[in-house]
């Protein structure tokens, strides 16, 4: 069987080539190009390919692809859009259902946090909230580091059960 690595090692650059030299985009060639090997990988040649130049199947496979892209942008306009272009179309805003799913998750966050015991809550908020070091939040509490740990660590555990968040 192949060695897929040293095909994609010998064979990637060349096969982009060929397929700009056939017309698509540096992008478009780059993913035909790893299809290519995800094909090759997911349905190996059969027997009779096998043993034959796996650089010409790459050529092939990568050749057949290279036809399916071109029928799918007959079928369905394509347009590139530039970084800025994709910002200003792109709402950065959550929709109403984030917003509301979010205050709720955050109000199930502060319930379950006023179930801890105080110690616990406390070396939580400080260490996740307050961005302390488990070091740092043993010497504020009076423990050791480990047990510090156990505090933080059941406070997630606590968290874990009682919040719906995704």
């Amino acid at each position: 069987m192949w060695d897929l690595h040293k095909l994609f090692v010998r064979h990637a650059r060349e096969l982009e080539r060929f397929l700009r030299r056939r017309g698509h985009s540096a992008e478009t060639a780059a993913d035909i190009t790893q299809d290519t090997f995800l094909r090759v990988l997911a349905t190996p040649p059969g027997e009779a390919e096998a043993n034959h130049n796996p650089r010409a199947y790459l050529y092939q496979v990568s050749r057949n692809l290279s036809i399916n892209q071109r029928r799918r942008e007959r079928l369905v306009a394509f347009t590139d859009l530039s970084g800025e272009e994709v910002q200003r179309i792109a709402d950065p805003a959550p929709s109403p259902e984030r917003v509301v799913y979010s205050r709720q998750c955050l109000l199930q966050t502060r319930r379950a946090l006023d179930e801890l015991p105080e110690r616990t809550r406390l070396a939580f908020e400080m260490h996740r909230l307050d961005g302390r070091t488990l070091a740092e939040v043993a010497d504020a509490l009076g423990l050791s580091v480990s047990r510090t740990w156990g505090l933080v660590h059941e406070a997630y555990r606590h968290l874990l059960t009682r919040v719906d968040a995704p």
